[in-house]
């Protein structure tokens, strides 16, 4: 999970060189939507796959959200920005006891599972380890298809001087929200994925260290 996460911030720093310290934020908000349409909480329960998609959408909603009003700054800027952002989310989430649970956090989160073939049981942990190495597998394949794109090529070229590559014709504003969308869904995906396994959710699990420990 913290691979498909390293990947996905891999995006948005590696690629296009924007410096992103709140990360968990996207990792939160995955996982809380997951959590939110797939236990006792608000009573609904809905199927593993299509709640996944939807947090990746979420993700990447967000993330254009952070990226749109952040598209003029740079460096140790940006990264204080985006720091706030990984911040704020979780202060959101524990403040919203109506909606979130609060500081008590959601339990009885619904477990995987593949329609009429499989639901897991994470008292073997050994299937539910192969669905996350599958899904680690295509996010590679996304990445690297990404990468030597057209888009990858945009955002290498805006990572080494974007100036240059705003003169050579590249729609800078467009590939950076790009970017921060395109991390932002990983980021999404691997938080359905974490409480899914979890079973259990709370604002604790998504912190600074959490970003910092995803960067490094």
């Amino acid at each position: 999970i913290y691979s498909i996460l390293a990947i996905g911030l891999n995006v948005v720093i590696g690629f296009a060189g924007l410096l992103d310290l709140g990360y968990a934020a996207f990792f939160a908000l995955g996982g809380y939507t997951y959590a939110l349409v797939a236990s006792p909480f608000l009573n609904i329960h809905l199927p593993f796959w299509p709640v996944l998609i939807i947090g990746a959408i979420i993700g990447a909603i967000f993330g254009v959200l952070l990226g749109a009003p952040t598209l003029r700054l740079r460096g140790d800027y940006l990264a204080i920005v985006t720091l706030g952002f990984g911040e704020i989310v979780p202060i959101t989430l524990l403040n919203a006891d109506k909606f979130t649970a609060g500081t008590i956090g959601i339990g009885g989160i619904d477990k995987p599972s593949i329609p009429g073939i499989y639901t897991f049981d994470l008292t073997n942990p050994w299937p539910f380890y192969v669905l996350v190495l599958a899904m680690l597998a295509v996010v590679v394949i996304v990445v690297y298809r990404l990468e030597d794109s057209k888009i990858g090529r945009a955002w290498e070229a805006i990572r080494e001087d974007e100036l240059a590559a705003s003169a050579m014709g590249i729609n800078t504003r467009n590939v950076k929200l790009l970017a921060f969308a395109m991390g932002a869904t990983f980021g999404g995906v691997a938080g359905g994925l974490f409480a899914s396994f979890q079973g259990f959710i709370s604002p604790e699990s998504f912190t600074l260290l959490d970003s910092v420990m995803v960067l490094c």
